[in-house]
């Protein structure tokens, strides 16, 4: 007997669906802020994410059909993206504009559009998909908290800075701020290299990306920003990315802020604090309502906010995040793991050093205590197989890799997190220490 999901077929977007995916998006995405009409800013980000974006093409697009009626009433897109977790590139698919027609809810189109994206990236092997949304949602598809993209005080506008700070002798620091132009992209790019290697969990943008975020986007796109440069002269120093508009709140966002040197930083948060009051005065005037605060969306320890102004502290939000293969994540970050256990001195004493993660296990091998590969196989009973190392739930385990938590953060709030012995424990802890995070991702 035929039923409801029959009537279905999910299929990956072309081209000319760029009108109707539109639509559907603006219909269903944010609703509560448009009082239930068509929100043009999401209709204009889905038809510049089909339109040149440099990390989406149509294929990109997951689409459940009506067979029916041949209309598309469902769907999402994966933005393809490289992160880099202390140098070591990591294939990541931001999952976004996930939604469905309020007349075909209820028939777990949703369910079958992640069922199909997850085949995907089992097919290419992208290890990581993230996603940031509904509260608890995404956990039932295999998602968990795994990142934290905010967490800095938000700034009052009364106690941002008019101009940037003079040095005590009353001569300036140098360094100002302006809007970036196509000009700069290559230095930003350039300044996205030097940060991709260093310890921080990082989004880096080429030249073409940078061009893209400064230039390519309509004016209308929800997700535009706006980008700034830090600049001594003529030297670009650093940047700045914000929002375009002042939030329904009056809220400035601020997205990412960077700088070539670290030693540049205490001038560089005056100074950049400094433009964006310019700018929240700015847009407050264009929007007719007061601009009330900057809100950092970075981690508290980020240089920005740390060094700028007193401000009220912020509960961080996470990212869902999802890996369906853990043993090949793990095997990309062998130079990582290589290193961190180097730096260390430490040598794993066995030939193997297995982690189940409930299903399924990474076995890490190593040669005269180097590790040399790192290769898949079947889970067994972690609490009592003899060759299991460590239990780690899949999770858990992400959280681990990405530096969201310690082990002995884990250790604590998972019991079914399990280490045969404090030596296991030991080494599992060094290769997999807390970083922060400073991923702007490309939407």
């Amino acid at each position: 007997m035929a039923t409801e999901t029959d009537r279905y077929v999910v299929r990956a977007g072309r081209a000319s669906d760029a009108t109707e995916l539109a639509r559907l998006q603006a219909s269903v995405q944010l609703q509560a802020v448009t009082g239930g009409q068509p929100h043009l800013g999401i209709a204009a980000w889905v038809e510049d994410l089909l339109d040149g974006h440099p990390s989406v093409v149509p294929d990109d697009f997951l689409v459940a059909e009506d067979t029916a009626t041949g209309r598309a009433v469902a769907s999402l897109v994966e933005l393809r993206q490289h992160w880099s977790l202390a140098g070591v590139r990591l294939p990541v698919a931001q999952i976004e504009l996930v939604g469905t027609a309020p007349d075909h809810r209820g028939n777990r189109l949703t369910e079958r559009l992640f069922a199909s994206l997850h085949r995907r990236h089992a097919a290419n092997g992208t290890p990581i998909q993230i996603i940031e949304g509904i509260p608890y949602f995404y956990r039932r598809l295999g998602y968990d908290y795994a990142l934290a993209n905010d967490g800095a005080p938000t700034v009052p506008a009364t106690a941002l800075p008019t101009t940037e700070q003079d040095r005590p002798d009353g001569s300036s620091t140098g360094l100002t701020v302006r809007p970036a132009t196509v000009a700069d992209v290559d230095h930003l790019a350039d300044i996205d290299r030097r940060l991709a290697n260093g310890k921080a969990l990082t989004c880096p943008r080429d030249a073409v990306v940078w061009r893209y975020e400064i230039a390519g986007r309509r004016d209308a796109d929800l997700a535009r920003r706006a980008v700034a440069v830090l600049v001594h002269g003529a030297d670009v120093r650093g940047y700045l990315v914000h929002s375009a508009r002042l939030s329904a709140a009056g809220e400035l966002m601020v997205f990412a802020a960077a700088c070539k040197e670290s030693a540049d930083w205490l001038r560089a948060a005056a100074a950049m604090h400094a433009h964006l009051r310019h700018v929240g005065r700015r847009y407050e005037a264009a929007a007719g309502r007061p601009f009330t605060a900057v809100r950092h969306l970075l981690d508290p320890d980020h240089p920005l906010a740390r060094l700028g102004p007193p401000g009220i502290p912020q509960r961080p939000r996470g990212w869902y995040a999802r890996t369906g293969d853990p043993a090949g994540l793990l095997a990309r970050l062998q130079p990582l793991l290589r290193a961190r256990w180097h730096a260390a001195d430490l040598r794993w004493h066995e030939p193997t050093l297995t982690i189940d993660t409930y299903g399924h296990a990474a076995r890490l091998e190593f040669t005269d205590g180097e590790l040399t590969a790192v290769t898949a196989t079947r889970g067994g009973s972690p609490a009592t197989a003899p060759q299991t190392h460590a239990a780690i739930p899949p999770g858990a385990l992400l959280q681990l890799v990405l530096g969201h938590r310690t082990l002995p953060e884990v250790l604590d709030i998972w019991p079914d997190c399990l280490v045969r012995d404090r030596l296991t424990e030991h080494f599992l802890a060094t290769a997999f220490p807390q970083v922060p995070v400073r991923a702007w991702p490309r939407n």
